[in-house]
């Protein structure tokens, strides 16, 4: 079918499908992660920015294309979680400021907008890399205005725009070394491919619009968000048993060799792992709701029977101290701003507690696979209540979202790079409430090259990394950034993984123990690093961080 022009009608009609379309795999973005841990949330990643602004788009009521891609913009920026969130969401941006006199799109507008938007995209990041989703952005957007060129009809751009995509898509790992070692493409360009082909279905009609309409969030419908709020001011925290509330959304049957589905079998293993279980199902999908200590389990088993096109954890046990806090603070005369401010963003009560000893004034549930999104870091900034902000993102993937909500503030607001729970902390021991902005700043980024960071996860499938043999379950031990270490017991990893951290100028060694973790364990690992280094000094601390039984530090 030929379509000439793009009416607002027609323009709801793409975002409803692009949405649908990243929704439905998700999953499989999240599955294209380089490294074979049970972190890659690139996929939930877009998938959350890009309901955030399909929302704004259908729910707007305007008969103008121009307005509805303002909408589309706001939307994605307010929602973006982690780099890909925050890339896609300045593409749109772009995209949105080429079109916004527009009432209407011809072909030509179209590719003017999409190459607009990887101009803006390319400006918002430091230091772009090629073989990423801004390589395919780029090459769709080159495709689109050579077809423009030749065509008046907007299908023959935006297919020419899919088929750009798929074929930059296709040569990511030729840019990127990692990507052809591992055998997966780029994520973030799988994900935006996925984005595209919605528009594509949206325009020619061939996907079914009425099939789909993102929501708030589908899993509030089946829960009263009540039972997580008030009732709390009830508790002591030592009283919550099964500390995250964790939620998914599963495509039953998607993906090779899953286990059929019994509705009884999978609800009793679930309420084995914690309580207030709730499971919808029908033929197609099941919700899950559950309080656990142990999110990962859940998730891992609901892979079982499909694709996860949806996972959500809140840390039940900080949310309770916030209300708490709140409540009491309710009575009381307004506060006056402090003169300084610090926000860090950290998953686990011990790791908030930890925090705040060291002066941290509001801490951001979240970090690996729960980016908090733009909006959520700039309300933390807002309750960090003070005249001026620190934001310690903790998370190499939440940079772009943090630095985009310091932009957004009504106040100063500067990020500190920490890439990890380690550097986080380590920077702490150079701010000083009394010193102004800058020096804060340069003083606690320079604190961040005094630590060497690691991690204990477990490997999700096989692969090969930089020489390396992984198999699926054994236990790796990550140290800045890089696997090193791999071993079938979790706790010689870990003593491996310190050993290889050590150096001759190492003194302290400081290990967070995650909610899978246990004291026994840390004690052992403690013994057997002391016994091989006389000079070495071990702290133990209780993290309670999901997906890292254990973090490390080196001093």
């Amino acid at each position: 079918m030929e379509v000439t022009t793009i009416s607002a009608a027609k323009f709801q009609d793409m975002i409803r499908m692009a949405a649908h379309r990243i929704n439905k795999n998700a999953e499989f973005v999240n599955s294209l992660n380089v490294f074979p841990v049970p972190d890659g949330d690139t996929g939930t990643n877009m998938n959350l920015t890009f309901q955030t602004g399909a929302k704004a788009v259908l729910e707007a009521d305007a008969d103008h294309v121009g307005q509805l891609a303002k909408h589309l913009g706001k939307g994605l920026l307010m929602g973006a979680r982690g780099n890909s969130g925050v890339i896609s969401s300045q593409l749109f941006r772009g995209f949105a400021k080429s079109v916004e006199p527009k009432q209407t799109l011809t072909a030509q507008d179209l590719a003017d907008a999409f190459a607009s938007g990887v101009e803006t995209a390319y400006k918002a990041v430091m230091k772009p890399v090629e073989g990423t989703i801004l390589t395919v952005a780029r090459e769709a957007a080159k495709a689109g205005l050579k077809a423009a060129n030749q065509s008046s009809d907007t299908v023959v751009v935006m297919d020419a725009v899919v088929k750009g995509a798929k074929k930059a898509l296709a040569k990511t790992p030729d840019l990127l070394p990692v990507l052809k070692e591992v055998g997966v493409v780029d994520s973030g360009g799988q994900g935006l491919v996925f984005i595209y082909e919605g528009f594509r279905e949206g325009l020619t009609g061939d996907g079914d619009v009425n099939a789909y309409v993102p929501s708030e969030a589908e899993m509030d419908e089946m829960v009263n968000a009540t039972h997580h709020q008030d009732a709390q001011t009830q508790l002591d925290p030592a009283d919550i048993v099964y500390g995250y509330c964790t939620e998914m959304m599963v495509n039953l049957g998607e993906g090779d060799n899953k286990k059929p589905f019994d509705y009884e079998s999978f609800r009793n293993y679930l309420n084995d792992l914690g309580d207030s279980t709730l499971v919808v199902a029908d033929e197609e999908v099941v919700k899950v709701h559950v309080h656990t200590e142990h999110p990962g389990t859940v998730f891992r088993y609901g892979q079982q029977f499909g694709t996860l096109a949806k996972i959500k954890v809140d840390n039940m046990r900080l949310q309770h101290e916030s209300i708490i806090e709140r409540n009491e603070a309710k009575p009381a005369a307004p506060q006056p701003l402090a003169a300084f401010g610090v926000v860090a963003i950290a998953a686990g009560k011990g790791l908030g507690e930890l925090f705040k000893s060291l002066g941290v004034s509001y801490v951001l549930n979240g970090g690996q696979t729960m980016n908090p999104s733009t909006n959520d870091i700039l309300e933390a900034i807002t309750a960090a209540h003070a005249k001026q902000v620190v934001v310690l993102p903790n998370n190499g993937n939440i940079f772009m979202a943090a630095e985009e909500a310091a932009k957004a503030a009504e106040l100063p607001v500067a990020v500190v790079k920490s890439k990890t729970i380690n550097q986080g902390l380590t920077a702490m021991l150079g701010y000083n409430p009394e010193a102004d902005l800058d020096s804060n700043v340069a003083n606690m980024t320079a604190e961040l090259g005094n630590v060497i960071s690691g991690s204990v996860t477990q490997a999700i499938r096989d692969t090969t990394i930089d020489g390396l043999e992984i198999h699926d379950g054994d236990w790796m031990g990550i140290i800045d950034g890089a696997i090193k270490i791999t071993d079938a017991d979790r706790q010689q990893a870990t003593i491996n993984m310190i050993n290889a951290m050590l150096d001759d100028d190492s003194e302290i060694v400081t290990v967070i123990i995650g909610d899978s973790g246990t004291q026994d364990e840390a004690d052992a690992i403690s013994d057997a690093v002391t016994a091989a280094n006389e000079e070495i000094e071990v702290e133990i601390h209780q993290g309670d961080q999901p997906v890292y039984p254990y973090l490390v530090s080196v001093e």
